[in-house]
């Protein structure tokens, strides 16, 4: 049978507001109250400054006390585990208000609630959760006219790479050396953006990647490898969510003999699943195959050692050597793993 063709808040500082620093406007707020009994019955909205804060920057965050009076003692926490931690009290100002200057040094959600304390003449008040993303670090820039390509060699190249690497594009290892892998996940991010795949990174690119440009596959439950006709892209789903993306060649849609028939190259679209592989060369009329994972017929997945960002193969999904060896490392193409072609 022919291959490639029918026969694939860790630590939270909270200060308060330095005087002369105002508040920003909100981005979210929300609002509840325990319920009083001798006391006037209280209320708490906790606002936040932005829908981004940067590890190490600060952001402001406004408990709002009502009634409004002055010295009301509020206290901010945050939901880590579902219990309460990194405490921080100021007081009310006259109009109700405690502002505070926040910064943050781990990645990912927060959740943050004000409490504020009884008085005699008030009841407690807590608020409702205000969620914020800690990104990653401030937007990757370089300097007007520098690109990277294959070859560079630079602290930005590493910058460049740590961030794709997040960002899901699988490109081994980041470093300083922009490599054979790192043009691949380069290759991926350009198509996912709609840009021209030149594997060389420019100001497009680097505003593809701070926006987070991501392609949407189809498989949304569940883990499944989709192979997307259209931009030539392989991502893996995992436990319903993309994990990763890499770039890939399919069918070139050209006409080809194979002793004596005319074909054309063309990978078939369908939902497939592994069903068998190879662990090392595969040597076809139709070229060579490295540790393929068919998952129909004569079609696989497999490490090719010319990978470009357009459609060329007889019908296969190609990947680099660097890409199916991890694949296999990470097991990440089992056999019975559902493969969607689009």
């Amino acid at each position: 049978m022919s291959v490639c063709r029918k026969s694939t808040l860790g630590a939270v500082a909270f200060a308060l507001l330095l005087p002369g620093i105002a508040a920003m406007p909100s981005a979210a707020t929300a609002s509840v109250s325990t319920a009083p009994r001798h006391a006037r019955r209280s209320t708490v909205s906790l606002a936040s400054s932005s829908t981004y804060v940067v590890p190490g920057s600060v952001a402001t965050f406004t408990a709002t006390v009502l009634p409004r009076h002055a010295g009301r003692v509020v206290t901010v926490k945050e939901v880590v585990g579902g219990h309460y931690v990194g405490v921080a009290s100021g007081e009310t100002n006259r109009l109700g208000i405690a502002t505070f200057h926040a910064s943050f040094g781990h990645v990912g959600p927060l959740a943050l609630r004000a409490f504020v304390t009884p008085t005699p003449a008030f009841d407690a008040a807590i608020s409702s959760r205000v969620i914020e993303d800690v990104v990653h670090e401030l937007p990757l820039e370089l300097p007007p006219g520098q690109t990277l390509a294959l070859g560079s060699v630079s602290y930005d190249t590493l910058q460049f790479e740590e961030r794709l690497s997040a960002l899901g594009y699988w490109l081994g290892t980041p470093s300083t050396t922009f490599d054979d892998a790192t043009q691949q996940a380069v290759y991926a991010l350009q198509k996912a953006a709609g840009l021209n795949p030149t594997g060389v990174v420019d100001g497009a690119t680097v505003a593809a990647l701070n926006d987070g440009v991501l392609p949407k596959p189809k498989t949304t439950t569940g883990s499944a490898i989709d192979i997307d006709l259209q931009d030539d892209l392989i991502m893996f789903v995992v436990n319903s969510k993309l994990k990763y993306v890499l770039n890939t060649s399919t069918g070139g849609g050209y006409t080809y003999v194979e002793k004596g028939v005319t074909d054309v190259a063309t990978t078939p679209p369908g939902v497939y699943a592994i069903q068998r592989y190879v662990d090392g060369w595969v040597t076809d009329p139709l070229g060579k195959l490295y540790r393929p994972r068919f998952f129909f017929e004569g079609f696989a997945i497999h490490g090719d050692t010319y990978v470009p960002p357009e459609a060329v193969s007889h019908g296969c999904a190609r990947v680099s050597i660097e890409a199916i060896n991890w694949i296999w490392a990470n097991n990440l193409a089992p056999i019975g793993m559902q493969v969607w072609v689009y």
